[in-house]
């Protein structure tokens, strides 16, 4: 019998350990830093970084969205007040990349629907070869619902029209006939999406951490953002993510689902440790305090139940872990994280296009000797 071709998440899902790129959608990215760098929210140069990661090897580029007002989160450098939308940004990138998978951020409860987001995102996969995936975010800022208009939503309801809205676009993608839908937040009369994605679905991801949001993570989503309870300090976070992953785990287990773990690290990497804290030091004694301070309370001041671990200064360099060393600290640490429940590392780094070259050139070579990455057929 022929050989099953694989689909691209099963190409990636193969490797021991996943590597994803969290793109600089955002002015100032993670970092609400006035240390030197060069990395630009425009689209050009997050194409420059997916087309590099894509030749590198990486098996999937991601980027988050958030509804900032004027200035962002403010400061001398208005954190994050430019921006590219990551939806629209990953239809730009299906034509120019080639194995990578595009995951998209949307905010599903902004005014969508789940017939137009199940057509468009359709469409992406077919223009991409079927390597898009949709990031589901409910929302949890008042002030962002309150821009479209709308009343916030209490939290564990927001994950219940999220269940409904997901179920109706996994089955206006799967099955072969009109959908007439009848739920208790949306409805379809007759809908139908033609051309369904490629492999029957597309890859679903979300970043829930609350009972309500792991529930919902564990029954529609193939891959599971966690982020450390110990904070950003690599040795709390293996040690406090262990239970967290397995608790996720059962419960996927308990659904016979299942599911990849992946966690964001921030990457320094330099050929010497001292460089590297050299360079950590350098974001964190320039950040901008104003605009540090206005990303720390928006995070702090929601009902979401991630990140509570961080400090200020934690924020300030930004990435939920921070690892900071040589190549071969940096492979040594992404082994640790996937000892503690990990199947994959979605990085990010301060000046994004010189990181990810020094990344390709020192880092990968050394995760093939590990054996955390390997040539998939």
């Amino acid at each position: 019998m022929p050989k099953k071709t694989l689909t691209p998440f099963e190409r990636a899902c193969k490797q021991p350990l996943m590597l994803g790129l969290f793109m600089p959608h955002q002015e100032g990215a993670w970092s609400p830093s006035k240390a030197p760098r060069k990395t630009s929210w425009d689209f050009d140069y997050n194409a420059k970084c997916a087309r590099k990661a894509d030749r590198l090897g990486f098996d999937i580029v991601f980027a988050l969205a958030q509804w900032l007002g004027k200035s962002g989160y403010g400061g001398d450098i208005k954190f994050r007040e430019n921006a590219i939308d990551p939806f629209i940004t990953s239809a730009g990138l299906a034509p120019i990349t080639k194995n990578v998978l595009l995951i998209a951020t949307v905010h599903i409860l902004y005014g969508w629907h789940p017939l137009h987001l199940a057509k468009y995102g359709a469409v992406i996969d077919h223009m991409s070869g079927g390597r898009w995936g949709l990031n589901v975010v409910t929302g949890y800022k008042e002030s962002e619902f309150r821009m479209f208009g709308l009343d916030p939503i209490p939290h564990d309801e927001r994950y219940a029209m999220a269940s409904e809205f997901t179920t109706i676009m996994q089955r206006l993608w799967s099955e072969d006939e009109e959908l007439t839908f009848k739920g208790k937040y949306w409805r379809t009369n007759g809908a139908f999406v033609a051309p369904k994605p490629e492999s029957g679905s597309v890859v679903m991801v979300n970043a829930g951490s609350s009972p309500a949001g792991i529930d919902y993570a564990t029954t529609h989503s193939d891959i599971i953002f966690v982020t450390s309870p110990g904070g950003a300090d690599p040795a709390a976070a293996v040690k406090t993510l262990r239970p967290h992953t397995k608790k996720i785990r059962q419960a996927a287990r308990a659904k016979k689902r299942k599911i990849k773990i992946m966690i964001n690290p921030h990457v320094i990497c330099r050929e010497t440790e001292e460089e590297a804290w050299k360079q950590y030091h350098r974001i964190l004694d320039m950040r901008d305090e104003v605009a540090t301070d206005n990303f720390v309370a928006t995070f702090m001041g929601g009902d979401q139940s991630s990140w509570r671990g961080h400090s200020k200064a934690n924020w300030a360099v930004g990435g939920n872990v921070h690892l900071v060393g040589t190549p071969e600290q940096i492979v040594e640490w992404f082994a640790k994280l996937k000892r503690a429940g990990c199947d994959g590392m979605q990085v990010n780094f301060y000046d994004f296009l010189p990181d990810l070259n020094f990344f390709g050139k020192r880092v990968m070579p050394l995760l093939r000797e590990a054996g955390l990455r390997i040539d998939v057929a």
